[in-house]
């Protein structure tokens, strides 16, 4: 199987996180950000991820490959309860979290920038969508601390390191991307429970940290 990604991407990292808990091989390949032509041939938009199955089919949406591949090979392993609190928080930071990870995503050395025109493509999109890159970088002080505030919060609710309900569950699959991409936001400091959590997901997903490149 073939597994079509942006490294940055959240939804990307959902449907990566389910092969490396499972310990299923795949192969992991990197859109460019520009390349709209190859998703939009298998799927008809560019959008990603894009499972390549076996038979040569391709399969849209995050959470679809995510319940596809844990349903399919071997015995489940997304078996906990979920929490209402975990998708509660996440409401909480998303309205702020993209001005803090979006500007840095466009200057890191991530492959699907590894052209200048894919890197413009990117900056132009979501300069659109959530304004003028330098202008939200203004932002970092004021939304860290209000991040900050918010991971204290998420401190409470994390049950053991490697699941946040204390057995695995979509919640993970949900919650990991954004505490994977908030890694990349240089100086956030972690509650104990929260920098445990999001090390040992990283092991368990095989989905790496952000920590090299924080900016």
């Amino acid at each position: 199987m073939k597994l079509y990604v942006y490294d940055h991407c959240p939804f990307c990292v959902k449907a990566r996180m389910i092969f490396g808990i499972k310990k299923i091989p795949f192969e992991l390949v990197t859109l460019l950000n520009d390349d709209e032509e190859t998703p939009i041939r298998m799927i008809g938009q560019k959008m990603a991820p894009i499972l390549e199955k076996d038979d040569g089919s391709y399969m849209p949406e995050s959470m679809d490959i995510v319940h596809y591949v844990d349903e399919t090979f071997g015995t489940p392993a997304l078996t906990g309860k979920t929490n209402p609190a975990i998708a509660d928080w996440l409401k909480q930071v998303s309205p702020y979290l993209n001005k803090l990870l979006i500007p840095r995503y466009a200057q890191a050395d991530f492959c699907e920038f590894r052209t200048p025109s894919a890197r413009q493509y990117f900056s132009h999109k979501k300069e659109a969508m959530i304004g003028n890159f330098a202008e939200a970088l203004t932002q970092t002080p004021e939304l860290v601390k209000q991040l900050e505030q918010n991971l204290a919060q998420l401190e409470k609710l994390i049950q053991s390191p490697g699941a946040c309900n204390g057995e695995l569950s979509v919640d993970d699959i949900h919650l990991f991307p954004s505490i994977r991409g908030i890694s990349i936001v240089k100086g956030v400091k972690y509650p104990p429970k929260v920098d445990a959590y999001r090390k040992e997901m990283s092991k368990i997903s095989g989905v790496n940290l952000l920590d090299s490149i924080a900016q």
